[in-house]
């Protein structure tokens, strides 16, 4: 037997032992989503939120000292496990019937954000009834026995939907959900005497599951009253981050209205120069698909949602014009030649940024991992 028939037949046995692996993954990965699906009933049953950070972290940890030992790369074995777990969160995301005895209102139940709500309440047992402007005459008798009226409306029309809010119960909750805070919540504080809480999920109304997921809450007023609101958002494995209203807002003005703005201009100077986008694509490496395809996110999305979030504070322009100035001053500086201005500002930033900038770097190359993998836009 020629020695290139025998390695041919080698590599057949192989291979073969190879697609014998890889059926025995599948059939583990299948075990491991029953028993995940198994584990969420559990939780259910005792009350525990669908995603603990300390038993993932913890979980990851030893699986990479696991993997260590063996000669494996940790961050292969992390970068599977975490695919793996983010799909057993969506297995656990099964009914979880915790709020049988409540009913709640969500004005604004019609919109993107507010049916995700509609949706999380009522899988949870809720009665929930919804408001809209075509059935505002409703209002008083839905409201008369909420114990949650939860104001999911556009960000301009928040503050004046509140205001014509009939009277509510003194034990229902009154929380808003819309992407600015203090004015809303002060807007609350003045419609009602009982339990006030604002909330800004920090997510898009797609999510299949809160799973990571994270809620900003501003408390207002009875904050015993409404941990059963909070309890319920943590069941379903959102993270809560509390933060003073005033402080909520000036962070998002870099967070949103910055970022937005960035973005928004970027796409407008694209559309202005007719770049080619497919071209962009074929030339670009996975970092740059991925900066690209943020852009084109944005543009995939509701237009009045984003210029709603920029003119919601009419303070965020005095921000955004001192980054226009800046942006001027460092590109004259830089038609110029000044390349050692550059490096000072360059390494001025890298001071600022400190440890985040190498754990940023870390974080964000196992996202360009991924995205390598992934099959091109075309």
């Amino acid at each position: 037997m020629s020695n290139s028939k025998h390695e041919q037949q080698q590599l057949e046995v192989l291979r073969q032992q190879i697609d014998d692996t890889d059926s025995e993954l599948v059939r583990l990965l299948l075990q491991r989503r029953q028993l995940a699906s198994q584990v969420g009933v559990v939780k259910r049953k005792l009350g525990q939120p669908l995603y603990v950070p300390e038993r993932e972290a913890a979980m990851l940890a030893n699986r990479r000292e696991q993997a260590l030992q063996m000669g494996l790369s940790p961050e292969l074995i992390e970068d599977v496990l975490r695919r793996v777990i983010r799909e057993s969160y969506q297995q656990q995301q099964a009914a979880d019937v915790h709020l049988e005895s409540k009913s709640i209102v969500v004005v604004g139940g019609a919109g993107a954000l507010g049916q995700l709500f509609v949706r999380l309440f009522e899988s949870a047992g809720a009665t929930v009834n919804i408001i809209e402007k075509d059935n505002w005459e409703m209002a008083e008798i839905y409201c008369a026995q909420a114990d949650l009226v939860l104001v999911a409306v556009p960000v301009v029309a928040t503050v004046d939907v509140i205001a014509d809010l009939p009277v509510l119960p003194p034990s229902c909750v009154l929380a808003d959900v819309t992407s600015i805070k203090e004015k809303p919540l002060a807007a609350m504080m003045a419609k009602h005497s009982g339990p006030v809480i604002g909330l800004h999920p920090m997510f898009g109304p797609q999510q299949a599951t809160l799973a990571k997921q994270l809620m900003v809450a501003c408390h207002g007023r009875d904050e015993e009253n409404y941990q059963w609101l909070l309890q319920s958002i943590e069941r379903w494995g959102a993270q809560i981050k509390f933060i003073d209203a005033t402080e909520h807002d000036q962070a998002m003005s870099f967070v949103q209205v910055l970022r937005h703005l960035s973005t928004f201009v970027y796409g407008a100077h694209l559309a202005h120069e007719q770049v080619d986008v497919q071209q962009l694509l074929d030339l670009s490496s996975p970092i740059y698909r991925l900066e690209l395809m943020m852009v084109g996110r944005l543009f995939a999305q509701d237009s009045n949602l984003y210029a709603d979030i920029i003119l919601s504070d009419p303070h965020n322009f005095m921000m955004l014009r001192r980054y226009v100035r800046l942006f001027d001053q460092l590109l004259t500086e830089l038609e110029h030649g000044n390349k050692v201005e550059f490096i000072r500002r360059f390494e001025h930033v890298r001071d600022y940024f400190g440890d985040f900038a190498q754990k940023f770097l870390t974080e964000s190359q196992r996202l360009l991992d991924v995205a390598g993998d992934t099959k091109q836009v075309s």
